[in-house]
């Protein structure tokens, strides 16, 4: 594939993008019980577009990405390194995280952000990193979804387990 070839096909995969965008602000206009069934396989399909279809066409020519900011791991914090405050259990830090996920798949630094807001509000001392490392553990215990590398807050995705 040349660089005209993979122009090409970002453009047109893109263009499914906008679509699927489209697709899910509709849905997600109906009732609860009936957009339940959409659901997972809209999730499917934004993945297999964001973390397959675009990322194979980058592997190519990663300067067609569109970002312009380098993928950066956003921690190494692992949970087994974690200690956490007296004041903060497992059990309230993984409440608040699931809070915050929801069926479709979300950017981990959003996630990430609004559980430091809720952490904030009830005066738990936790830093974003604890965060994004029980995050990551979630996902390797099979507990949520993820999508991409972890560490890489703003360019990987989760959510709840369907």
């Amino acid at each position: 594939m040349d660089k005209a070839q993979a122009t090409e096909v970002e453009r047109h995969l893109l263009a499914i993008d906008d679509a699927l965008r489209k697709a899910s602000a509709a849905i997600f206009k109906l009732d609860k019980e009936d957009r339940q069934p959409f659901v997972e396989p809209l999730g499917d399909l934004g993945s297999c577009l964001h973390f397959k279809m675009l990322e194979l066409v980058y592997a190519y020519y990663p300067e067609l990405r569109r970002s312009g900011e380098p993928l950066t791991i956003s921690s190494e914090l692992q949970w087994k390194e974690v200690t956490l405050p007296e004041s903060v259990s497992e059990a309230d830090l993984d409440a608040i995280i699931f809070s915050k996920l929801t069926p479709q798949l979300q950017k981990t630094a959003m996630v990430i952000g609004k559980a430091m807001a809720d952490c904030r509000e009830h005066g738990l001392p936790v830093e974003a990193e604890i965060i994004g490392a029980r995050i990551q553990a979630l996902a390797e215990s099979n507990r949520i979804e993820g999508m991409g590398d972890l560490r890489q807050w703003r360019h990987s995705e989760v959510r709840l387990k369907s």
